[in-house]
């Protein structure tokens, strides 16, 4: 996936920060006072620039994405690693997977995710994920975005996520990027994207061992997209 690569450096301009606004207080009401966060699957640091009142640990599988995090939130501590078996070596207040959670593709992806935030948290911490969407509301979608830089560089996106077997538990993003360097040369990539989609029920199911699960499915502010959170309690 080029946009996690040799493109990630774009990524201020395809997705930028303040896109995110919207989303930081139902996201803060969700992460309980605030203290020490590990965030699995944190990209380019773009949700994280937003929790400032949080002591950050910031996870993901891409160095080029943590290297433009790093520029962004050079107070937070940024780790390459799999959400599915990275282990720290100590445990924080709340976990948050965002939209990263759609790349976990099967059951077993997900139950491995879920071990690894059991494993991070206090007694009693909170587990926030944020899936882009649930099975039960899927429909095919379009969205373009992108804007400017000073200097003039420009980067604009399309991505149309579509399902080629509804019975699985994936769905498709195909995406052009079309990025413009400051000289005005623009080069166009195609990246295709497999990500997972699963139920309400299934998220349930899941979630089983987990305690004060709520699943949100869509609000004004929320867009498309759902809250999940739980707790984890020893027993």
């Amino acid at each position: 996936m080029r946009l996690y690569s040799d493109i990630a450096q774009w990524w201020p301009l395809i997705s930028p920060p303040e896109e995110y606004a919207d989303e930081i207080p139902r996201l803060l009401e969700a992460l309980g006072e605030p203290g020490r966060l590990l965030e699995l699957g944190s990209g380019g640091g773009h949700v994280a620039s937003h929790l400032t009142e949080f002591e950050r640990t910031l996870v993901d599988l891409s160095p080029e994405m943590l290297e433009v995090s790093r520029a962004l939130n050079p107070e937070c501590r940024h780790v390459v690693g799999d959400m599915r078996d990275v282990r720290l070596g100590e445990r924080f207040d709340a976990v948050l997977v965002h939209d990263a959670i759609d790349y976990l593709l099967t059951r077993d992806d997900v139950a491995a995710m879920l071990e690894t935030a059991a494993e991070h948290l206090v007694d009693g911490g909170y587990l926030v994920l944020a899936p882009d969407g649930v099975r039960d509301t899927f429909t095919d979608s379009t969205t373009c975005g992108g804007v400017d830089a000073p200097d003039g560089r420009g980067a604009r996106f399309c991505e149309w996520v579509w399902d080629p077997d509804p019975n699985d538990t994936t769905v498709r993003a195909e995406y052009s990027f079309m990025l413009r360097d400051a000289d005005g040369h623009v080069e166009i990539v195609q990246d295709s994207h497999t990500c997972g989609l699963f139920s309400i029920a299934a998220w349930q199911e899941m979630l089983s061992a987990w305690d004060d699960v709520v699943i949100a499915v869509t609000d004004e502010a929320w867009g498309e997209g759902i809250l999940i959170t739980a707790r984890w309690c020893r027993r």
